[in-house]
């Protein structure tokens, strides 16, 4: 695992960066670790990459014209942006829970972002070996269930407090894999942060938390860290965003028992602008995940990965900030305190975890 990366004399605008990731693949054991993706990195930055593929450089002449007048971001601000990105994708799919349901949004968000990417990265399953396509189906189903568990969470929770919830998983994954007594201690602060949340948290009209919608929110954290579990398997099965590419069109089949009816449903009601609503949610399925995505993979590319964690663990904290300005959802002291508690965990266990 490299802990720095060459220094890089520019960096590109966010449009810039995002065609310049959709159009080159990252290193073969790098992928996406999933619907929301956290990007799990091997080897060293533009290794195994073809020779105009290597970080920094345009691949294709259509996107030079992109390239042509870069500005200086730094990577951490590119990582921050789509964390934002992320969040502020999941805030604007609440609205569409009405019309659509919770189930018939998720359906159309994750087969919008299945379409774009099949569309972009042209995966080639040919001769691979069933394994490497089994863990990209079970990679497909885990991101499934996070990303419908993890709706329902915030139908009924403040995001805030479903987003913590949720990055339960992938902390129980470093703590886990840590093998540390001392990581005991951001265990316990973490349990800490969930009881604040959970016990003396209060729900959108000032009553207790919807129970059901904690169940979501603790399945959720299952489900993300199973598909972290997977994401190895698949970085180093598939090279760029292909498997990616293939284990969301298998979420979205998963999903499809479940949403198919209900967007179907919406998008037939009576009064219901069918284009509108389709438009409304090819638009958040951009916020959420392809954009993002391709953002923190050119993120990495130049940024150590211990780095990139550190940032990613500010999440919960970045979510309650888009629920306030976006959603107008006010958190009270024992569910900001829960928050920064599961917050200081995550950036704890990064910085002394072994790497």
């Amino acid at each position: 695992m490299p802990t720095s990366h060459p220094r890089e004399t520019s960096a590109p605008t966010p449009a810039a960066a995002v065609a310049e990731a959709l159009a080159m693949p990252p290193a073969p054991k790098g992928e996406p670790a999933g619907e929301r993706g956290s990007w799990r990195r091997g080897g060293a930055p533009g290794e195994g990459l073809p020779p105009d593929a290597r970080p920094g450089r345009p691949t294709g002449r259509r996107f030079q014209n992109l390239l042509r007048r870069p500005e200086r971001i730094p990577a951490p601000l590119l990582c921050v942006a789509a964390m934002f990105l992320v969040q502020t994708g999941i805030a604007f799919s609440k609205p569409l829970f009405g019309p659509l349901g919770v189930s018939g949004t998720t359906f159309l968000r994750l087969s919008f972002a299945a379409v774009i990417l099949l569309a972009v990265t042209r995966p080639r399953l040919r001769g691979r070996r069933p394994r490497d396509l089994a863990a990209a189906a079970l990679l497909g189903m885990a991101s499934a269930g996070m990303t419908l568990l993890f709706a329902g969470a915030i139908d009924r929770l403040p995001m805030g407090t479903a987003a913590t919830i949720e990055f339960l998983g992938p902390l129980a994954v470093a703590l886990v894999f840590a093998r540390r007594a001392s990581h005991l201690l951001w265990a316990l602060l973490a349990a800490g942060g969930v009881a604040l949340l959970t016990l003396l948290g209060e729900g959108g009209e000032g009553g207790g938390l919807d129970p059901v919608g904690l169940l979501y929110a603790f399945g959720a954290a299952a489900c993300y860290a199973a598909y972290i579990l997977f994401t190895d398997k698949v970085g180093a099965a598939f090279q760029g965003f292909q498997g990616l590419a293939v284990s969301m069109t298998v979420g979205a089949l998963t999903v499809a028992p479940f949403g198919l009816g209900q967007a179907w449903d919406g998008l037939t009601a009576p009064g219901a602008s069918p284009l509108m609503l389709l438009l409304a949610v090819a638009g958040v399925s951009l916020l959420l995940p392809v954009i993002p995505y391709a953002l923190e993979m050119t993120a990495l590319r130049r940024m150590p990965q211990r780095v990139f964690s550190v940032l990613v663990s500010l999440e919960p904290a970045v979510s309650a900030l888009v629920g306030l300005v976006v959603l107008g959802q006010l958190l009270g002291a024992a569910q900001l305190a829960g928050i920064g508690c599961v917050v200081a965990a995550s950036v704890g266990a990064t910085l002394t975890g072994r790497r």
